[in-house]
Protein backbone atom coordinates (compact mmCIF):
# COMPACT_ATOMS: atom_id res chain seq x y z
CA UNK A 1 0.00 0.00 0.00
CA UNK A 2 1.26 3.22 -0.83
CA UNK A 3 0.23 6.83 -0.22
CA UNK A 4 0.31 10.09 -2.76
CA UNK A 5 2.38 12.88 -0.74
CA UNK A 6 1.07 16.30 -1.08
CA UNK A 7 2.74 18.48 -3.87
CA UNK A 8 4.35 22.09 -3.54
CA UNK A 9 1.24 23.75 -4.91
CA UNK A 10 -0.71 22.34 -1.77
CA UNK A 11 1.44 24.43 0.25
CA UNK A 12 2.52 21.43 2.71
CA UNK A 13 3.77 22.34 6.26
CA UNK A 14 6.02 19.09 5.99
CA UNK A 15 9.54 19.29 4.39
CA UNK A 16 10.99 16.64 3.10
CA UNK A 17 14.02 15.57 4.11
CA UNK A 18 14.67 12.54 2.13
CA UNK A 19 12.42 9.64 0.88
CA UNK A 20 9.43 9.23 3.11
CA UNK A 21 10.89 11.44 5.66
CA UNK A 22 9.17 14.51 6.84
CA UNK A 23 9.46 17.70 9.19
CA UNK A 24 6.85 19.61 10.54
CA UNK A 25 7.37 22.55 12.76
CA UNK A 26 5.06 23.29 15.27
CA UNK A 27 3.32 26.58 16.83
CA UNK A 28 3.94 27.53 20.69
CA UNK A 29 7.15 25.36 21.15
CA UNK A 30 8.65 25.72 17.85
CA UNK A 31 8.88 21.38 18.63
CA UNK A 32 9.77 19.32 15.55
CA UNK A 33 7.49 16.44 14.46
CA UNK A 34 8.76 13.72 12.50
CA UNK A 35 6.77 11.74 9.51
CA UNK A 36 8.28 8.53 8.34
CA UNK A 37 6.35 6.90 5.79
CA UNK A 38 6.92 3.47 4.97
CA UNK A 39 4.63 1.05 2.70
CA UNK A 40 2.51 -0.58 5.35
CA UNK A 41 3.25 1.74 8.80
CA UNK A 42 3.77 5.52 9.24
CA UNK A 43 5.84 6.54 12.23
CA UNK A 44 5.69 9.96 14.02
CA UNK A 45 8.45 11.63 16.24
CA UNK A 46 7.03 13.19 19.21
CA UNK A 47 3.28 14.29 19.85
CA UNK A 48 3.23 17.71 20.95
CA UNK A 49 1.66 19.74 24.65
CA UNK A 50 -1.92 18.51 24.25
CA UNK A 51 -4.92 17.77 21.86
CA UNK A 52 -4.93 21.23 20.23
CA UNK A 53 -1.27 21.00 18.78
CA UNK A 54 -1.76 16.64 18.78
CA UNK A 55 -4.88 17.19 16.25
CA UNK A 56 -2.96 19.66 14.03
CA UNK A 57 -0.02 17.34 13.68
CA UNK A 58 -2.61 14.19 13.72
CA UNK A 59 -4.56 16.18 10.54
CA UNK A 60 -1.16 17.18 9.17
CA UNK A 61 -0.21 13.94 9.13
CA UNK A 62 -3.32 12.67 7.25
CA UNK A 63 -2.90 14.74 4.41
CA UNK A 64 0.13 12.66 3.92
CA UNK A 65 -0.94 9.09 4.18
CA UNK A 66 -3.90 6.79 5.94
CA UNK A 67 -1.33 4.08 6.81
CA UNK A 68 -1.16 3.04 10.74
CA UNK A 69 0.62 5.01 13.15
CA UNK A 70 3.53 4.44 15.37
CA UNK A 71 4.50 7.01 17.75
CA UNK A 72 7.90 7.77 19.13
CA UNK A 73 8.60 9.60 22.07
CA UNK A 74 11.86 11.27 22.32
CA UNK A 75 12.14 12.21 26.00
CA UNK A 76 9.79 12.95 28.79
CA UNK A 77 9.27 16.37 28.34
CA UNK A 78 5.37 17.77 27.85
CA UNK A 79 5.97 19.58 24.96
CA UNK A 80 7.13 16.60 23.35
CA UNK A 81 4.51 13.59 24.68
CA UNK A 82 1.60 15.56 25.72
CA UNK A 83 -0.28 14.94 22.51
CA UNK A 84 -0.10 10.94 23.15
CA UNK A 85 -3.35 10.64 24.40
CA UNK A 86 -4.89 12.44 21.41
CA UNK A 87 -2.99 9.62 19.18
CA UNK A 88 -4.32 6.88 21.06
CA UNK A 89 -7.62 7.98 20.78
CA UNK A 90 -7.17 8.04 16.90
CA UNK A 91 -6.45 4.13 17.29
CA UNK A 92 -2.21 4.54 17.73
CA UNK A 93 -1.78 1.38 19.60
CA UNK A 94 2.43 1.61 19.61
CA UNK A 95 4.38 4.51 21.87
CA UNK A 96 8.02 3.89 22.12
CA UNK A 97 10.47 5.34 24.41
CA UNK A 98 13.32 4.42 26.69
CA UNK A 99 12.35 2.26 29.96
CA UNK A 100 13.54 5.34 31.71
CA UNK A 101 11.02 7.59 29.66
CA UNK A 102 8.47 5.92 31.02
CA UNK A 103 9.37 5.95 34.10
CA UNK A 104 9.65 9.70 33.96
CA UNK A 105 6.55 10.59 32.24
CA UNK A 106 4.31 8.84 34.93
CA UNK A 107 6.11 10.37 37.61
CA UNK A 108 6.15 13.58 36.52
CA UNK A 109 3.32 14.30 34.03
CA UNK A 110 1.07 15.59 36.63
CA UNK A 111 3.80 18.46 37.60
CA UNK A 112 4.40 19.45 33.70
CA UNK A 113 0.48 20.24 33.24
CA UNK A 114 1.53 23.70 34.23
CA UNK A 115 4.22 24.02 31.47
CA UNK A 116 2.08 23.87 28.49
CA UNK A 117 -1.13 25.57 29.97
CA UNK A 118 -0.83 28.78 28.63
CA UNK A 119 -0.65 26.88 25.08
CA UNK A 120 -2.95 23.85 25.83
CA UNK A 121 -5.18 25.70 29.05
CA UNK A 122 -7.30 22.11 28.76
CA UNK A 123 -4.09 20.05 29.23
CA UNK A 124 -2.80 22.37 31.73
CA UNK A 125 -5.62 21.71 33.68
CA UNK A 126 -6.20 18.15 32.89
CA UNK A 127 -10.07 19.42 32.03
CA UNK A 128 -11.44 17.60 29.21
CA UNK A 129 -10.96 14.89 26.06
CA UNK A 130 -7.92 13.56 25.25
CA UNK A 131 -6.23 15.50 28.40
CA UNK A 132 -4.96 12.35 30.14
CA UNK A 133 -0.86 11.51 30.68
CA UNK A 134 -0.22 8.75 28.51
CA UNK A 135 2.95 7.29 29.14
CA UNK A 136 5.07 4.91 26.53
CA UNK A 137 3.76 1.49 25.96
CA UNK A 138 6.70 -0.37 23.88
CA UNK A 139 10.53 0.12 25.38
CA UNK A 140 13.85 0.73 24.59
CA UNK A 141 16.06 -0.92 27.21
CA UNK A 142 19.86 -1.37 26.19
CA UNK A 143 19.76 -2.56 23.05
CA UNK A 144 19.00 -0.45 19.76
CA UNK A 145 15.31 -1.58 18.66
CA UNK A 146 14.85 -1.65 14.84
CA UNK A 147 11.02 -1.07 13.39
CA UNK A 148 9.95 -2.30 10.16
CA UNK A 149 7.57 0.50 8.20
CA UNK A 150 7.62 -1.74 4.81
CA UNK A 151 10.48 -1.02 2.20
CA UNK A 152 11.77 1.80 5.12
CA UNK A 153 13.82 0.67 8.21
CA UNK A 154 13.62 3.13 11.57
CA UNK A 155 16.62 2.25 14.24
CA UNK A 156 15.41 3.61 17.97
CA UNK A 157 18.41 3.94 19.79
CA UNK A 158 19.76 5.47 23.34
CA UNK A 159 23.68 6.87 23.01
CA UNK A 160 23.95 8.21 27.18
CA UNK A 161 22.73 10.97 29.36
CA UNK A 162 22.47 14.48 28.21
CA UNK A 163 19.41 16.61 27.60
CA UNK A 164 17.49 13.90 30.29
CA UNK A 165 19.12 10.67 31.32
CA UNK A 166 16.77 9.04 28.56
CA UNK A 167 16.82 10.51 25.18
CA UNK A 168 15.93 8.23 22.33
CA UNK A 169 17.13 8.74 19.26
CA UNK A 170 15.18 8.01 16.17
CA UNK A 171 17.65 7.13 12.88
CA UNK A 172 16.26 6.65 9.03
CA UNK A 173 18.22 7.09 5.93
CA UNK A 174 20.88 9.81 6.68
CA UNK A 175 18.57 11.22 9.01
CA UNK A 176 18.39 11.67 12.46
CA UNK A 177 15.66 12.68 14.64
CA UNK A 178 17.74 13.98 18.23
CA UNK A 179 14.90 15.08 20.36
CA UNK A 180 16.53 18.53 22.30
CA UNK A 181 20.01 16.95 22.32
CA UNK A 182 20.93 19.03 19.63
CA UNK A 183 19.14 22.55 19.67
CA UNK A 184 19.03 24.99 16.80
CA UNK A 185 18.14 28.72 17.49
CA UNK A 186 18.39 28.51 21.27
CA UNK A 187 20.64 27.59 23.84
CA UNK A 188 20.73 24.31 25.07
CA UNK A 189 17.71 23.57 28.58
CA UNK A 190 19.86 21.87 30.99
CA UNK A 191 17.23 21.88 33.83
CA UNK A 192 17.08 18.06 33.59
CA UNK A 193 21.14 17.59 32.05
CA UNK A 194 23.71 15.49 32.62
CA UNK A 195 26.25 18.59 31.31
CA UNK A 196 29.49 16.65 31.30
CA UNK A 197 27.40 13.19 29.64
CA UNK A 198 25.91 15.61 27.34
CA UNK A 199 29.10 16.52 25.81
CA UNK A 200 30.12 13.21 25.55
CA UNK A 201 27.02 11.76 23.66
CA UNK A 202 27.07 14.58 21.74
CA UNK A 203 30.77 13.41 20.29
CA UNK A 204 28.97 10.03 20.18
CA UNK A 205 26.59 10.93 17.57
CA UNK A 206 29.23 13.34 15.48
CA UNK A 207 30.94 9.56 15.04
CA UNK A 208 27.63 8.79 13.52
CA UNK A 209 28.66 11.82 10.33
CA UNK A 210 28.85 8.62 8.13
CA UNK A 211 25.97 7.61 8.97
CA UNK A 212 24.12 10.74 9.02
CA UNK A 213 23.69 13.83 7.48
CA UNK A 214 20.99 15.45 8.19
CA UNK A 215 20.33 16.07 12.32
CA UNK A 216 16.86 17.22 13.39
CA UNK A 217 16.64 18.80 16.58
CA UNK A 218 13.73 19.19 19.13
CA UNK A 219 13.49 22.81 18.16
CA UNK A 220 14.89 24.94 15.54
CA UNK A 221 15.78 24.43 11.61
CA UNK A 222 17.55 20.85 10.42
CA UNK A 223 21.83 20.98 10.95
CA UNK A 224 24.39 19.56 9.51
CA UNK A 225 27.55 17.94 11.57
CA UNK A 226 29.30 20.75 11.85
CA UNK A 227 26.84 22.66 13.81
CA UNK A 228 26.66 19.09 16.25
CA UNK A 229 30.38 19.69 16.50
CA UNK A 230 29.87 23.43 17.48
CA UNK A 231 27.24 22.70 20.05
CA UNK A 232 29.72 20.15 21.59
CA UNK A 233 32.41 22.47 21.81
CA UNK A 234 30.75 25.41 23.20
CA UNK A 235 29.55 23.00 25.99
CA UNK A 236 32.64 21.58 27.03
CA UNK A 237 33.76 25.28 27.40
CA UNK A 238 31.09 26.60 29.14
CA UNK A 239 31.50 23.55 31.63
CA UNK A 240 35.01 23.95 32.23
CA UNK A 241 34.60 27.70 32.83
CA UNK A 242 31.72 27.01 35.25
CA UNK A 243 33.86 24.03 37.12
CA UNK A 244 36.34 26.69 36.94
CA UNK A 245 34.15 29.22 39.50
CA UNK A 246 33.55 26.35 41.41
CA UNK A 247 36.97 25.31 42.09
CA UNK A 248 37.94 28.40 43.19
CA UNK A 249 35.34 28.11 45.50
CA UNK A 250 33.76 31.44 44.62
CA UNK A 251 31.49 33.07 47.35
CA UNK A 252 29.07 34.30 44.11
CA UNK A 253 30.01 31.40 41.46
CA UNK A 254 26.95 33.97 39.62
CA UNK A 255 30.44 35.76 38.73
CA UNK A 256 30.44 33.21 35.83
CA UNK A 257 27.64 33.72 33.75
CA UNK A 258 28.84 36.96 31.92
CA UNK A 259 31.47 34.89 30.31
CA UNK A 260 29.35 31.35 29.85
CA UNK A 261 28.49 31.21 25.86
CA UNK A 262 24.73 30.93 27.05
CA UNK A 263 22.42 34.00 27.44
CA UNK A 264 21.67 34.25 31.53
CA UNK A 265 18.86 32.36 32.37
CA UNK A 266 20.60 29.13 30.69
CA UNK A 267 23.93 29.96 31.92
CA UNK A 268 22.73 30.07 35.63
CA UNK A 269 20.51 26.82 35.22
CA UNK A 270 23.97 25.63 33.90
CA UNK A 271 25.89 26.73 37.12
CA UNK A 272 23.21 25.32 39.41
CA UNK A 273 22.69 22.03 37.25
CA UNK A 274 26.58 21.50 38.45
CA UNK A 275 26.48 22.30 41.31
CA UNK A 276 23.27 20.14 42.41
CA UNK A 277 25.37 16.81 40.26
CA UNK A 278 28.55 17.51 41.71
CA UNK A 279 26.79 17.58 45.57
CA UNK A 280 25.09 14.72 44.34
CA UNK A 281 28.01 12.26 43.91
CA UNK A 282 29.85 13.90 47.17
CA UNK A 283 26.89 12.88 48.66
CA UNK A 284 26.93 9.53 46.93
CA UNK A 285 30.82 8.98 47.70
CA UNK A 286 30.22 10.18 51.40
CA UNK A 287 27.69 7.42 52.00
Amino acid sequence: MTTDVPSAETHSPWRELGQGIYVLRTAGFRMNVGLIVGTERALVVDTGPGPLGAAEVYSHVRDVTALPLIVVNTHAHADHFFGNDYFAGQGVEEFWATSRCREVQAETGESQRALVAAVEPAMGAGDGSSTNIFPATRLVEGKPVDLDLGEQSVTLFHLGQGHTDHDLLVGVGNVLFTGDVVEEGADPAFEDSFPADWVRTLGKMVALEDLYEVFVPGHGEPVAVAEVITQMNKMRSAIRVTRLAMDEASLDMTKAIPILPYGPEQSRVLLIRLRTLAHWKWLTRKH
